[in-house]
């Protein structure tokens, strides 16, 4: 089987490239989907097959048929035989029926702004082809199984990243992604595995036609949260990255500030017993066993430590009861994606076994708007514990013994150290926490002739995630490269010399050895990660670490294999 791998590129879309892979397939309509089946399709090509549950497939037909009917009968169904959203009180003829529907993508050609990444375009396919293999919709199995197509071949619709305000799904979106599957006209652009055209030239390549809508078709691609939960999704998996890497983190901080490990001691927490504290706890021990640069504290032992406390700063000390919640909110949300992805979205539902439509409101997007409204609350938490734990280690009068701002070599007065790095972080770490402000609620009350009078702002949530994703995807790389100096510099204080890999906990070591790795710096028992000044470029450290995390490289690999549920606890 071909597989695709995916390249970022300047311009944020992302070239697919055929390469050989497994021959694992995601089913679509044999069981429900799960966030890491969607990344597996969206990110790297995982092929999509249709289930052979001929009942299913029947249904599909059953549904289709239920509206052929509807409209010879000239039976009031909206959107079907009436017209849309303020306008359904204008009955629609028999004989304008399709029409009504090809001419909804014209009217919706209205997006703003960059292209969403493709990922995100490719994430919402694989659902809208899972919504209606439900056999809710109406739809014809040819426009399912065009989108599989796509999907298998690498060729990705162009949408835009402003035109859904989450209420009757993603209207404008969802419009891009179905007037480039049917060929509508020259003006619908994809990416064909890497390559820019328009979709008339893209359908030709694959041996396709262009399709005219039957009847509700249009309204059933167009109506549903699809788009929204895909970048939902890719969030969701990112984020759980960025919580590893965060405690991986915190893990090397503690270690680079001699912290003890009885703050995670099991009695304390099965006596506050919230599963992500636990969670939390249990990790941190996990990713602390056999370090030589923590106290050893989990006999009960309480030693003096000169002119500090004898015990760890809050940072330290209550990092469980900090991440507790945000653990436990972020396994909430995936569970509220999934349960979205495996759902039928859009308006009217038909109801085969009954021979009935029914009205009603599956496409509001609100459970991804308040979603990702935590999300991202949730990653500004993140980001100011992290930026808590930096200053901690840069400053002598508190970091036990590490040099003003991690400098390596003290012997040169003009070394600034991280000065300039920790200031890169204090301008990052007020965005995410900005970032963290809700959207679900700031809804325009008027819309559409005050027919979606409510709405979920899900499509612009979404987007407001992957940016603040991106955002401390970056963070996250200054505070990694905050925690290798320290290790090394609070190395040289136990074993005089500065070469980490002999005091660090197994867990993380392979952390520690991957950034070095990415940067281009290995280990030395000379040396820190940075000696003087001058001898390296900041930035493009930053850079190079950012760009792995992204991509899920092995700075995420060498965390991910460490990684207990809530179920392991």
């Amino acid at each position: 089987m071909d597989t695709l791998r995916l390249n970022k590129n300047t311009a944020n879309k992302t070239a697919f490239s055929f390469v050989h892979g497994s021959d694992d397939a995601v089913i679509v309509g044999d069981r429900n989907l799960t966030v890491e089946e969607v990344i597996s399709v969206a990110r790297y090509g995982t092929q999509v097959r249709l289930t052979d549950d001929l009942e299913k497939l029947a249904n599909v037909q059953a549904s289709c048929d239920f509206i052929h009917h509807a409209v010879e009968s000239g039976e009031p169904i909206y959107g079907v035989t009436t017209g849309f959203g303020g306008m359904a009180n204008v009955v629609i003829s028999p004989e304008s029926a399709a029409l009504l529907q090809n001419n909804l993508m014209w009217y919706h050609k209205v997006g703003a702004g960059k292209k969403l990444p493709l990922v995100d375009v490719r994430a919402a396919m694989l659902l809208r082809a899972n919504s209606h293999i439900s056999g809710a919709s109406g739809i014809r199995l040819e426009l399912i199984k065009r989108m599989l197509i796509f999907l298998n071949a690498g060729v990705t619709p162009h949408v835009c990243e402003f035109g859904s305000i989450g209420a009757s799904g993603d209207l404008t979106p969802l419009a891009y992604i179905t007037g480039a599957l049917i060929g509508l006209n020259s003006s619908y652009t994809v990416d064909f595995n890497g390559e820019e055209m328009n979709a008339l030239t893209a359908l030709k390549k694959l041996g396709l036609e262009p399709l005219q809508l039957l009847p509700k078709e249009g309204l059933a691609m167009m109506n549903g949260t699809s788009v929204m939960t895909g970048i939902a999704a890719n969030c969701v998996y990112d984020t759980k990255n960025l919580l590893a890497l965060a405690m991986g983190a915190h893990a090397l901080a503690i270690q680079g500030l001699n912290g003890t490990n009885q703050s995670f001691h099991p009695f304390i927490h099965k006596l506050k017993p919230h599963s992500g504290q636990k969670w939390a706890a249990n990790q941190m021990l996990s990713l602390l066993i056999g370090s030589r640069l923590v106290r050893e504290e989990l006999n009960g032992s309480h030693n003096y430590r000169g002119e500090d406390p004898i015990q760890d700063r809050y940072s330290l000390r209550c990092l469980a009861q900090y991440m507790g919640p945000i653990v436990d909110g972020l396994e909430q949300i995936q569970k509220q994606i999934e349960v979205e992805i495996n759902s039928v979205t859009d308006n009217p539902l038909i109801d085969v076994e009954n021979q009935a439509s029914y009205h009603g409101g599956n496409f509001l997007g609100q459970y991804i708007g308040v979603g990702m409204d935590q999300l991202r609350y949730y990653i500004g938490l993140l980001a100011k514990h992290l930026d808590v734990q930096i200053a901690y280690l840069v400053a002598p009068e508190f970091n036990n013994g590490l040099s003003p701002s991690l400098v390596g070599n003290k012997d040169r007065s003009v070394n600034m150290g991280f000065k300039g790095l920790q200031i890169t972080g204090n301008s990052i770490m007020p965005l995410l926490t900005f970032y963290g402000n809700s959207i679900a609620d700031r809804f325009p009350t008027h819309a559409e002739q005050y027919n979606q009078n409510i709405n979920s702002q899900g499509f612009a949530s979404a987007n407001l995630a992957r940016q603040s994703v991106e955002i401390f995807q970056q963070y996250i790389a200054i505070a990694l490269m905050f925690g290798v100096q320290a290790v090394d510099l609070r190395t040289y204080t136990i074993v005089e010399h500065y070469d980490a890999r002999a005091t660090l906990s197994p867990a993380t070591r392979d952390l520690y050895l991957a950034i070095r790795d990415v940067v281009g710096q290995a280990p030395s028992p000379n040396r820190p990660y940075i000696w003087n000044d001058n001898e390296q470029a900041l930035d493009e450290h930053i850079a190079k670490i950012a760009t792995d995390i992204a991509n899920g490289g092995q700075i995420v690999q060498a965390v991910n294999g460490l990684l207990l549920t809530l179920e392991d606890v």
